[in-house]
């Protein structure tokens, strides 16, 4: 039989408290009880240690379990494998903890770059090169603004020769992620709020796309001009299982002065129940800030 994780959790936290106190006292419990019968089916001697209602540990005992968790190529009790690649779990013994281990694409991002001088034979380039790729690789010094695409299709799509990112002409292009990519663009986004470069969101028009630019702490949204976002917003692009996302849009909204510019893009939104889905949005863009810092980037 197998230690659970419950168990090892159990035993590294008696593991701690035993570097305080001599001996460590737990009722028994099923975990506690897991402990036991593990220790009996490999002969580990609890003797006076054990009663009918109670398990002591001491530091005896925790280096007779240590002993044989590596007689049988397990990780020690001190071990954390939670947050490891399997990989790196793999280098502590022979247990796999599917449930706390770092995920494949854990650390990883999807980025758009310009496509590479090198011709890869086999392949007919593009004007862009899509890299899945560690985002700890990432220089963000080299980058002067952040571009987050909400969807994939548009995501594969931008360019960022536009003129809304003139001002920018080195932006890091990501996608924003869902469960089978972008697994660290959160990681990206913390880091790169430290910076004072510009965040730009680039995705739907409602109000789950902009409670997600709100929440990666996004400074502009790339929208169409207000009149061409105004004729083209539509009642059916503002979904009503979206209601959840107003209360704090609102509350945004009220901070924000009066001439603003994103206030008259909230009231279509907010007021008259209209969104518009990024697919939609057609040329040109323009950088629209979400905040009281920065101004709306004029067109050329």
């Amino acid at each position: 039989m197998n230690l659970s994780s419950r168990a090892r959790l159990l035993l590294r936290a008696a593991g701690q408290a035993l570097r305080r106190t001599p001996r460590l006292e737990k009722r028994r419990s099923q975990v506690v009880n897991e402990v036991v019968a593990w220790c009996q089916a490999h002969d580990i001697e609890l003797g006076p240690r054990l009663t009918h209602a109670r398990l002591a540990f001491d530091p005896e005992l925790l280096d007779r379990i240590d002993e044989t968790l590596a007689a049988l190529g397990e990780p020690a009790i001190a071990a954390e494998l939670s947050g490891l690649t399997t990989a790196e779990q793999a280098q502590l013994g022979n247990r796999e903890e599917k449930s706390v281990r770092e995920k494949p694409r854990d650390r990883r991002v999807l980025a758009s770059f310009p496509a590479s001088v090198e011709q890869r034979p086999g392949l007919v380039s593009g004007p862009r090169d899509v890299l899945d790729l560690d985002w700890r690789s990432l220089d963000l010094e080299a980058f002067d603004a952040l571009v987050q695409v909400e969807n994939l299709d548009g995501f594969y799509a931008f360019a960022p020769s536009i003129p809304a990112l003139a001002d920018w002409p080195s932006p890091l292009v990501l996608y924003r992620g869902d469960r089978h990519y972008g697994g660290a663009f959160a990681r990206v986004a913390a880091a790169w709020a430290k910076r004072d470069t510009p965040h730009l969101y680039l995705g739907d028009f409602d109000a789950k796309g902009l409670s997600i630019a709100l929440a990666s702490r996004a400074t502009h949204l790339l929208l169409p001009p207000l009149e061409d976002l105004a004729e083209r917003a539509n009642a059916a692009h503002m979904p009503p299982e979206q209601q959840r996302y107003q209360p704090a849009l609102h509350d945004h909204a009220a901070r924000l002065s009066a001439d603003h510019p994103l206030v008259d893009y909230l009231d279509i939104l907010l007021r008259e129940q209209r969104g518009l889905r990024q697919q939609w949005f057609g040329e040109p863009l323009q950088a629209v800030p979400l905040g009281e810092s920065g101004k709306v980037k004029p067109l050329p």
